[in-house]
């Protein structure tokens, strides 16, 4: 063997196994791309070394300019767009929905030569809407988080959305909740691409117990600080928490967590001491005393906006709940804050 086909051979070995290029949008959110970089840092080598022997990892961007988090901290690009084959996965870092552009035109130009070359592509967090709005999701399923679910069904009503996961793969597509499935994704990849133990030191390093799998449930407690004990009473629960204007049955409900519907009236029973349709008209008034209180929308919007028929029965309901009216409870908080 020459002495220049020895050099390649050398480093083709030694070429990290795992390579991920990140996109961050516009005031993306730091702890999702972190918890990613740092899980590659980690499962790269060994006695923190970051020696990136088995993974690596770029900040990609169309300029060299620095990208806002939205938190405030900044983050510049390391490297061009450039040849998107060079990398295993392509990863969209979103962050906050209302920002106009997330991504420039040069970014979306090389996740569509990406999805052509047939890279996977993953959206982290609210990446999954950057995806979604350049059509790189469609026909395919995308996770979301809880708190963004309705959000995104209603901008992209063709796309099948699930917030009951930690993430899902689809044909060449991840998208990934955010928040600490972030790392459960990232441990998730270096185990495939890097081995077990690579992923094991990742996860000791973090002091993560184990790495969940992507069909585990998100974590939601739609009640706040009322425990819910039994896993398929909570998804009952998130799924009436995400039909808050369009109101499903509550035969759909108990269809959905795999329950008869006596079933899940036993359980409710047992659980709240309430029946389902009771805890359905509860969530609906909590998020209708959040608008309440604060926006300063008419009460007929927020009546419709919470599934009820008309003004007059929304008020009923509200007073029977919270024991005061809602035009009270806005004066009262008003009053309140400018105390």
């Amino acid at each position: 063997m020459t002495q220049a086909l020895a050099s390649r051979a050398k480093d083709q070995k030694n070429q990290p196994v795992l390579r991920i290029g990140f996109i961050l949008a516009r005031s993306f959110t730091l702890s999702a791309f972190s918890l990613f970089a740092d899980a590659l840092r980690l499962g790269s080598d060994f006695e923190d070394r970051s020696g990136r022997v088995n993974c690596d990892w770029a900040v990609l961007g169309s300029t060299r300019n620095f990208i806002t988090s939205s938190c405030g901290i900044q983050v510049a690009p390391t490297a061009p767009l450039g040849n998107p084959k060079q990398f295993s996965y392509i990863a969209v870092v979103g962050g906050r929905l209302n920002v106009a552009e997330p991504i420039d035109r040069e970014a979306i130009a090389f996740l569509n030569e990406a999805a052509a070359a047939g890279v996977p592509i993953i959206g982290v967090c609210t990446g999954s809407f950057i995806l979604a709005e350049t059509g790189l999701l469609d026909g395919r399923t995308a996770c979301v988080s809880w708190l963004h679910y309705v959000d995104f069904r209603s901008r992209f009503p063709s796309i099948d959305a699930t917030s009951k996961r930690l993430f899902v793969e689809d044909h060449g597509r991840i998208t990934c909740a955010g928040g600490s499935s972030v790392a459960d994704l990232a441990t998730y990849l270096i185990r495939r691409h890097v081995g077990e133990a690579a992923e094991r030191n990742a996860l000791e390093i973090m002091q993560i117990t184990r790495r969940r799998d992507a069909s585990e449930m998100q974590t939601r407690n739609p009640l706040g600080s009322t425990p819910v004990r039994d896993k398929r009473t909570n998804m009952a629960l998130i799924m009436m928490e995400q039909h808050i204007e369009d109101v499903v049955s509550i035969d759909d409900v108990a269809d959905a967590v795999g329950l008869s519907r006596r079933q899940l009236e036993r359980l409710f029973r047992t659980e709240f001491g309430a029946t389902p349709v009771a805890m359905y008209i509860r969530l609906r008034l909590e998020h209708a005393r959040r608008l309440v209180v604060f926006t300063d929308k008419p009460l007929i919007d927020i009546a419709l906006e919470t599934g009820f028929e008309n003004v007059s029965h929304f008020i009923r309901k509200f007073r029977k709940e919270f024991a005061i009216t809602p035009v009270a409870a806005r004066r009262r908080h008003a009053a309140e804050t400018a105390t």
